[in-house]
Formats: C-alpha cells, structure tokens, sequence
C-alpha cells in the first residue's frame, strides 16, 4: 500500500505511524515522500491521490478543510493523542504566583489567531509573536530568546518528541483554552472509488472518536473555513453517551465563548454555531 507523505517533519512522523499500524493487520506499507510547498501543503498530496500515484495520505485532521476535493474521501480517523494545548515556558520567565505562570509582560510564540485571543482573555499583559508552523523552528525561536514562552498542540509534542529539556510545561486545560477542532486526530484520506483501501483502513477507523470530530469540524464549516485560524472546538462523550462541547471563536474582532451539553450529536454544531454568533 502506497502511503504518500509531504515533506515537513509532522507529516513524516505521521506516514511512519500508519506504516506501523497497517502493519498490526499484516498490511505492509511504502512511503512516497512528495514535495509539498509551504503554502499549498495539500495539494500535491491530493494531486497523487486523485491520479492514482499513491493510494492513501495521512494528515492531523486540523490540516484538512472540511470539505475534500471532489474524488476525495476521509476514509478513517485515528485514537486521540491529548488534545490539549502546552504552554512551554523558559525559566527566566517562569513565575508560579502568576496566570499561566508568566511572568508579567512575557512574550509568547503562537501561531493562531484563536490561541492569541484566549491568552489575552486570561492574560490581557502577555504580549503575543507570530511564531513559524514547524516545531523544530518554533523550539529553536523559544531557546534563542526570540520569545518567553511558546504556544503548541500536546498532541505534536508526544508525536515529535523534541526536545524540550530545561523549559517549564504547562497543560492548558481544553475545557476552558479551547483547541483547534479535532486536534490531535490523524485522517487518512483515500480515492472515493478505492474500495480495497477503503476497507482495509476501516480495521483501524476510531467510530467513538470520529463522532466528537464530526461535530467540531461541522462547527468549522458552518463558520467558514475563513475562521479555520480564529476557531476552537472540542467535543466530549461521556460514559452514558452524552455530548459536551466547549467552543470558543474569534467574531468581528472579540473572543466569543459556549459550553453546551446534549444527549446526542444532533443540532449539535449548529447550536454552538447560534450561541457565538448571538449570545
């Protein structure tokens, strides 16, 4: 099975994960590195897909615009890693006293529009970086003192596995600092009429976890892709089947927030949707 991987380190990582979990159902894959350019990192990746050349991609569903391209199908999605963001900080600017145990006026890398706005809700001083789109880069920044602390996905740092020795780590709890929607989910996405793919990936499709990700990737696309940067969502079931969903968006310049709770997926989305719009 041909399994086509772009070039940034979190896709390779991710294409030698599915290589390890087809092999659990004897299924042997290859890796087809393509060069995928930093500002269109997908479409080369469906390109190959929709021509035959590969027969699957894997992506952090985050990576994925909720509607594929037509031919194109989310065939599986993947266990949840924490779907938390870190907050890793260097020591000189670590203080325990304090909101996310920042110094006063610290500066943070973070690379979204949503991350900045919730760091500002808790912590108006904190004063925000635009930070790159690689790990590798933004840890690198972080030891340099480009900037004090650094905004992540949990999920990334257990995947990578950079290193982060000497930096203070805090968990910011995804009920209340809202992450993107389906994070830390990987997607593998097929051919539409490549049913042997199809079926073979179903062995190891995630029912349980795809139903929190439908609803906040249709929260998503009900807003728009235009607010993929300035969107969190994260969805819950608990042990009776009831759906709790924390969401949190950025609406004509100011951070909006609802928690809702429902017993089923149902009108979910579009409730949420509603509340930010007009609470």
């Amino acid at each position: 099975m041909r399994i086509g991987s772009g070039s940034n380190e979190l896709a390779v990582w991710l294409a030698r994960f599915t290589q390890e979990e087809l092999q659990q159902f004897g299924i042997t894959g290859t890796l087809l590195q393509l060069e995928t350019p930093a500002q269109e990192p997908l479409k080369p990746v469906q390109e190959a897909l929709l021509h035959g050349a590969i027969d699957l991609a894997v992506f952090e569903m985050t990576a994925l615009p909720t509607r594929q391209p037509d031919g194109l199908v989310i065939t599986a999605v993947g266990r949840r890693t924490d779907p938390a963001d870190l907050l890793l900080i260097r020591p000189d600017a670590f203080d325990a006293t304090r909101v996310f145990k920042l110094r006063e006026q610290a500066t943070v890398g973070i690379s979204t529009t949503i991350r900045q706005a919730q760091l500002n809700f808790y912590r108006p001083d904190v004063l925000p970086c635009a930070a790159p789109e690689e790990i590798s880069s933004q840890l690198k920044q972080l030891h340099q003192g480009k900037y004090d602390a650094l905004i992540l996905a949990a999920a990334r740092l257990q995947w990578l596995q950079p290193d982060i020795e000497g930096l203070e780590t805090l968990v910011l709890n995804p009920r209340e600092f809202v992450p993107a929607p389906a994070q830390g989910v990987p997607a593998w996405v097929t051919h539409r009429d490549d049913l042997p793919t199809r079926r073979a990936l179903k062995q190891i499709h995630q029912p349980d976890v795809s139903a929190v990700t439908n609803v906040e990737r249709k929260v998503l696309q009900l807003l728009g892709h235009a607010y993929q940067d300035a969107l969190g969502v994260f969805v819950e079931r608990d042990k009776a089947g009831n759906f709790h969903a924390c969401a949190a968006a950025v609406l004509e310049g100011h951070l909006k927030q609802v928690r809702l709770s429902q017993s089923t997926s149902f009108g979910l989305a579009e409730k949420i949707v509603e509340t930010l719009q007009h609470d």
